[in-house]
């Protein structure tokens, strides 16, 4: 049995990789900071509605042996080019946004510069050489490490903080008010647990394990291997709210938008209240956290514009997953080289964005998942299907607040 939960746990677990980052270690921890427990709400209501749509990604690719852009095609080509568009125009300022929250983290740790450029081409490069001569697999494989070093170094933070404080608090749920604090709450909610376009590299992800192991993977384990790494989404983004409010909450402290500032009153707030034997947990669970999604962004995006582009253009385009992979390194650096001192800006676009077009994507997935394209059998139940309408009617109306109180 071991060895076949072994063989089973692979894209879930990159999963969990691309979705435990900015969401968790800014956008918690600020959650935590700024508002005590009192987002806890947000947070399990929005891993809630969205868990549908992330699940029909496996489940679509176990049950079809395609990814879920396969899918998108047959739904009409137009889908396929609003989401190209739609992609294109994201995957720079995200992948940016991860790769300067790495390159700070980086600086306040191991020193070397605090030339935050230079950090992030350091990244860059090592992330699309691990990615070039290890492929899929070593990515596979390197996950499975990364994510149980990230959950074993923030649940020892997490236990040293709660015996640490000293400070009352209160479990009291808010609703935030006022444009600033609506704007938080959207961003929060954007990359809870993810944004939802990563169901999509979950499928790819899916199809290309199947590649490398020569076998289909069944739907049950399929949804299994996803739920494991889900679960664990939820637990370190519920982990890093706990250390915001332990630690964080009522300081007196702001944080600044400029990454390498950021990451120094990140640690320090954390050392100075757990003691300084604590910024080894602390520093290997933050960067553990960012250089993991940093990799698995880096990989998903081009894999997903190779695809596009060979589903729209057919076999013969040039346009694969090297000259993506390095075109979005580029795009990258071009990117940090403008908003370099404005990293809070930076994460706060792109997490806006992730939820504004999470109605998009939650209706194409169940959609295709409920379609004659998915075999009867493996179409979910009806359960799950009163829980994603609950889930577009959450983000439709959730996206309408937030421009109405724009």
């Amino acid at each position: 049995m071991k060895k076949s939960i072994s063989n089973i746990l692979g894209p879930g677990l990159l999963f969990a990789g691309a979705a435990i980052g900015v969401s968790h270690l800014v956008q918690s921890t600020r959650a935590g900071a700024d508002f005590g427990f009192g987002l806890l709400w947000a947070l399990l209501i929005v891993t809630l509605f969205k868990y549908p749509f992330f699940q029909y990604g496996p489940r679509y690719a176990a049950a079809t042996g395609e990814t879920l852009l396969d899918g998108y095609k047959k739904l009409g080509k137009g889908v396929l080019i609003c989401y190209y568009i739609l992609n294109f125009a994201t995957m720079f300022t995200i992948q940016a946004a991860v790769t300067i929250v790495t390159a700070s983290l980086a600086s306040t740790i191991f020193g070397f510069t605090d030339n935050l450029v230079i950090w992030s081409v350091i990244i860059l490069l090592i992330s699309i050489i691990i990615l070039s001569v290890g492929k899929y697999k070593l990515l596979d494989n390197l996950m499975k490490y990364i994510i149980f070093t990230l959950t074993i170094s923030t649940i020892i933070a997490v236990v040293i903080a709660i015996f640490s404080t000293q400070k009352g608090f209160t479990f009291q749920q808010i609703l935030p008010s006022g444009t600033a604090q609506i704007t938080f709450l959207i961003a929060f909610l954007g990359w809870m647990p993810a944004p939802l376009d990563v169901s999509i590299w979950h499928s790819l992800w899916s199809v290309e394990k199947s590649k490398t192991t020569f076998k289909q993977v069944k739907p049950k384990y399929a949804i299994f291997d996803f739920n494991v790494g889900y679960i664990a989404t939820f637990f370190l983004g519920v982990c890093f709210v706990i250390l915001g409010a332990l630690v964080m909450y009522q300081s007196g402290e702001s944080f600044s938008n400029k990454g390498t500032v950021f990451a120094v009153q990140l640690i320090n707030l954390y050392t100075n209240n757990l003691g300084e034997f604590s910024y080894l947990f602390i520093g290997i669970a933050a960067f553990t956290t960012m250089f993991s999604t940093t990799l698995t962004t880096l990989d998903a995006s081009p894999r997903v514009m190779a695809k596009t582009t060979t589903l729209l253009l057919g076999n013969n385009n040039k346009l694969n997953y090297q000259f993506w992979i390095f075109f979005l390194a580029i795009g990258t650096f071009i990117i940090l080289n403008y908003y370099l001192y404005n990293m809070g800006f930076l994460v706060k676009i792109a997490t806006i964005l992730s939820f504004l077009t999470a109605p998009f994507y939650a209706i194409l997935n169940f959609l295709l998942i409920t379609s004659k394209h998915t075999p009867k059998k493996n179409q979910p139940k009806l359960p799950l299907c009163i829980l994603s309408i609950m889930g577009i009617i959450f983000l439709l109306a959730f996206s309408i607040w937030f421009l109405l109180n724009l």
